[in-house]
């Protein structure tokens, strides 16, 4: 079994890791779930029809609030963020007065007290005029210290803490390290607590802090050296989680980090050493650090959705305009074929955009379902679908979606920003879990019914006679299990009717949902412990419960688009039906790739090349890189350049 050596020397095997990942696991699930149900045969609408309200004063709030937002975001020069590469002071000062860094914080603690769907809207509007918007706001409310202070914190430490976030203290969420990714058993980050307890020791590095440079506040992840039981019987020690004031001696900012898109992002390197931590900073217990993380991106990784569907009404908008304008051939560019395909695209998909994160959003909202699957999803299908979509625009727009806007502005053309839109979207398939994590991480929640009934047959180090009795016991389930995935509503052409012209659609998605759990079902039987390891056939069973998801989203907005406006209504079936049938191919591609596939010649030709065997390949071109650096960044990257110089706006 291979393994790695961890900041504090000791061995870190790839069963460690698993075993990190899985204690920080959520595994109950005391509230129905509708994507769940969707990777186990089972179409809930109802958990999803009729789309879940707002409640009349929230939604009164929240409009005002939007109006507001929307006023003072026309003022904001979003060109010269990507001029100076900083959001200037008095911009951040504006954001803080009408009260945005607070959105989410209860109205008790001086915040707003919007819902997520509200939130995600102002984001959406933010983002639009410059994405780094977006990340300063998302990484300070979504993630940074008011979520999880919010959720974990105890009474002080809300009264202490939100009230300086809601006016304007910007905070920051400090996870990664710079040789530690998505593996948090390798933690080197270390907070050694005082003898007496009253504090704790902190010493490590932190890679990629968004806020970081300006933060007043942080939340660090920081691993305690286990000293046996607590006077309750508990474990000590473990990954732990701590508010920590940005400017305590012994921390420093080392580096703001450059990156391809988000100028104007304060993301950089910050330095703890013997940064001394009052116990009472401490969120939750000890060792509960991860789990605290991960609860946390549960509804945070909703702030992509929302930018992600702005960014793709504005492809939309400028592509519809674009298209409508350029002349070619005798007619303008949107009515050949051509470009007329990618409008459609653009359009259909910029609906379920939408839809899925309103959908998304209002489930959590609501506070009945367990939406980690449903916020995953949304975060993965829409940071994907969202590049497609600000990619068709630069083509649609040809050199001129390459061309930057301050270049087309020099030359007296209108300057629009594609080239940024798509330079800027492309973090969001890496930012809060990567598109190949989030594909792990939902496809462990999507199989875990069936984890749980194989029992020892799912495990690679079960001997054989434990494996006999777990056959025994998974058969009992699976008995009962099968049978309702060979019939089921989605075969009635009279089932779902109230969903008017969609109805078919719910019935495919019905369909397709047992045809997905099969699919489980055969390749669990086939691999057993080893399909953990099938990482590419399980993205794809991911992926068809995003598609799925999508279409059931579209659905249901459109039907409640059309209990409220019977004309906007008639539009929103137009958009929903279009995208069903786009997504229905997409599907059906996906099925077909579970089973015919490239996947083992492929792992085959990797490895040889991870070897060695084809470097002859690579001749005849330069490095550049070649001597400026190591290829794994240290976990001490040399002396300190920059001294941390946080802003307070009240």
């Amino acid at each position: 079994m291979s393994a790695d050596v961890d900041a504090g020397g000791v061995r870190v095997t790839a069963e460690d890791a698993r075993n990190a990942a899985e204690a920080a696991r959520e595994t109950a699930w005391e509230r129905p779930s509708f994507a769940k149900g969707l990777y186990l045969g089972a179409l809930n609408v109802d958990l999803i029809h009729p789309h879940p309200l707002p409640l009349a004063e929230d939604t009164e709030r929240g409009e005002a609030f939007l109006e507001k937002v929307t006023a003072y975001a026309k003022t904001i020069d979003g060109a010269r963020i990507e001029r100076e590469a900083k959001i200037p002071d008095e911009y951040l000062a504006g954001l803080a007065e009408l009260g945005v860094f607070g959105m989410k914080i209860p109205i008790e603690y001086g915040g707003l007290g919007l819902n997520l769907t509200y939130y995600g809207r102002a984001l959406a509007i933010l983002g639009s005029v410059h994405p780094a918007f977006g990340a300063l706001v998302s990484a300070h409310q979504s993630i940074g210290v008011p979520e999880p202070v919010k959720v974990f914190g105890t009474a002080e430490q809300k009264q202490k803490y939100l009230p300086r976030c809601a006016a304007g203290a910007v905070t920051a969420f400090l996870l990664t390290e710079p040789d530690v990714g998505s593996d948090p058993a390798r933690m080197g980050a270390l907070a050694v607590p005082s003898e007496d307890g009253s504090e704790y020791l902190l010493d490590g590095v932190k890679l990629w802090t968004t806020n970081g440079v300006i933060a007043e506040l942080v939340v660090v992840m920081a691993l305690v050296p286990s000293r046996g039981l607590d006077a309750a019987g508990r474990k000590t020690g473990g990954i732990t989680a701590f508010v920590v004031e940005a400017d305590s001696p012994g921390i420093t900012v080392e580096n703001r980090n450059a990156f391809m898109g988000l100028r104007g992002i304060e993301n950089g390197v910050t330095r703890f050493h013997q940064v001394r931590v009052p116990a009472e900073n401490r969120l939750g217990r000890e060792g509960q650090g991860l789990k605290i993380a991960l609860t946390t991106l549960n509804t945070g990784r909703l702030s992509i959705p929302a930018m992600a569907a702005g960014a793709a009404k504005w492809s939309l908008k400028i592509a519809r305009e674009w298209s409508g304008a350029r002349i070619q051939w005798g007619m303008p560019v949107g009515q050949h074929e051509a470009v007329g395909k990618k409008l459609a695209f653009m359009a259909a998909t910029a609906f379920a955009l939408e839809a899925v994160f309103e959908l998304s959003a209002a489930l959590a909202d609501a506070g009945m379902k367990d939406v980690r699957i449903e916020a995953a999803l949304a975060k993965l299908w829409s940071s994907e679908f969202s590049y497609k979509c600000a990619d068709e625009l630069v083509q649609i727009r040809g050199g001129r979606g390459y061309e930057t806007a301050a270049s087309l502005e020099a030359r007296g053309e209108r300057a629009v920003p594609a080239e940024q839109l798509l330079r800027d979207l492309r973090i969001n398939r890496i930012f809060e879990g990567s598109t190949e994590i989030m594909h792990l991480l939902i496809a462990r929640e999507a199989v875990d019914a069936h984890l749980a009934a194989a029992g020892d047959l799912a495990s690679t180090t079960a001997t054989l006679a434990e494996k006999g009795k777990a056959a025994m016991g998974a058969s009992g389930f699976y008995a009962k299990w099968l049978p309702q995935l060979v019939v089921g509503k989605g075969m009635d052409p009279r089932s779902y009717n109230d969903f008017g012209l969609l109805a078919k659609h719910v019935r495919f998605v019905e369909r397709e949902s047992r045809r997905l759990a099969r699919q489980t079902f055969y390749a669990m039987g086939r691999w057993q412990g080893k399909l953990e390891y099938k990482q590419a056939f399980l993205g794809r069973i991911v992926d068809i419960g995003a598609e799925l998801f999508a279409i059931s989203a579209c659905c249901s907005r459109a039907e409640m688009l059309r209990l409220k406006d019977p004309h906007q209504g008639r539009s929103a079936a137009t958009l929903a039906d279009a995208f069903a049938w786009q997504s229905r191919l997409r599907v059906e591609a996906l099925f077909s790739e579970l089973w015919h596939n490239t996947d083992d010649s492929d792992k085959s030709l990797s490895e040889e090349l991870l070897a060695g065997q084809f470097t002859w390949l690579e001749e005849g071109v330069l490095d550049p890189s070649e001597g400026t650096g190591p290829w794994i960044a240290s976990a001490d990257p040399g002396p300190s350049t920059h001294e941390n110089q946080h802003r307070k706006y009240r």
